[in-house]
């Protein structure tokens, strides 16, 4: 079997530069997205981002041309491509309506068709087990996805070598690295990466030291792109704290609980770039 069309549900940053990546790797792609204006909206990005290569010469005219014709943007489930391969879940991070999405598409897609979800933390075992178990499977593409090399595919509990084998090399069709994880909470990337974020707010919380200091100390001290808080507003606050729920109730262990002040923020809804203020204000 070989992948040639796919479809990726959510229209949101991590669903548009999954799109970008596979359309740009000549697969067809439908984006699919019941929020018309959010499918806009990623279509433009796309453009964006395929102009900003063509400046910086990474790809020609004629690329990014080709590129935009592989997608096709639906609000309409039941008019994805029947010759799908392979349907890859991007919405937002909640376990249930993952599951609500999975079990509608396992009673509308062929049963050969490969599942795959984008989730940072959920269990692939958990989401598998509600539809396709051994044709499911994590692929946890980093943002911004155009440009992060690393996927981690994750295998859950049930998935087979012949799924695992397939999305390795798709993976590498679209010039990513993949690394092959199992299903724990957190995979690799979030259980390392959340409880550094963690500890950051929690230590200005605790009055340690200022946003700007914490920043400073990770990228001049650790050599780290961006500092922790700069990073969670990135990521977006509500993520980073379903991430450490997910930690937290995944291995019961209080070195997972979230920080009070990520809470409060949350609360407040100052999630970080994407609503204009979080740790910092843009």
């Amino acid at each position: 079997m070989k992948i040639n069309y796919v479809a990726v549900i959510g229209g949101g940053t991590m669903g548009n530069g999954i799109v970008h990546v596979f359309a740009q790797n000549g697969y067809n792609v439908q984006l699919l997205d019941q929020n018309e204006e959010l499918l806009k909206n990623a279509l433009t990005t796309i453009t964006k981002n395929l102009d900003r290569q063509v400046k910086k010469e990474v790809i020609t005219e004629e690329v990014k041309t080709s590129t935009l014709s592989n997608i096709q943007i639906l609000t309409n489930a039941s008019k994805l491509n029947k010759s799908t391969n392979l349907v890859i879940e991007a919405i937002y991070e909640n376990k249930d309506a993952k599951l609500e999405l999975f079990k509608m598409l396992n009673n509308s897609m062929p049963p050969e068709v490969i599942f795959a979800s984008n989730t940072s933390a959920i269990s692939i075992t958990e989401l598998g087990a509600a539809t396709r178990p051994d044709k499911f499977i994590g692929m946890h593409f980093m943002n911004p996805v155009p440009m992060m090399k690393l996927v981690e595919i994750i295998r859950g509990f049930a998935t087979s070598d012949e799924t695992y084998d397939l999305i390795k090399t798709t993976a590498e069709s679209l010039g990513k690295v993949p690394v092959e994880v199992f299903d724990y909470p957190g995979f690799i990337a979030n259980r390392i990466l959340m409880p550094m974020i963690n500890e950051a707010i929690f230590a200005l919380y605790e009055g340690v030291a200022s946003k700007e200091s914490i920043d400073t100390v990770m990228k001049l001290g650790m050599n780290h792109p961006m500092g922790p808080l700069t990073l969670a507003d990135f990521i977006g606050l509500d993520v980073c704290l379903a991430i450490m729920e997910v930690l937290l109730d995944g291995y019961n262990d209080a070195k997972y609980r979230p920080c009070p002040l990520l809470k409060k923020m949350v609360a407040a809804n100052k999630l970080g770039r994407k609503t204009g203020e979080g740790f910092f204000k843009y």
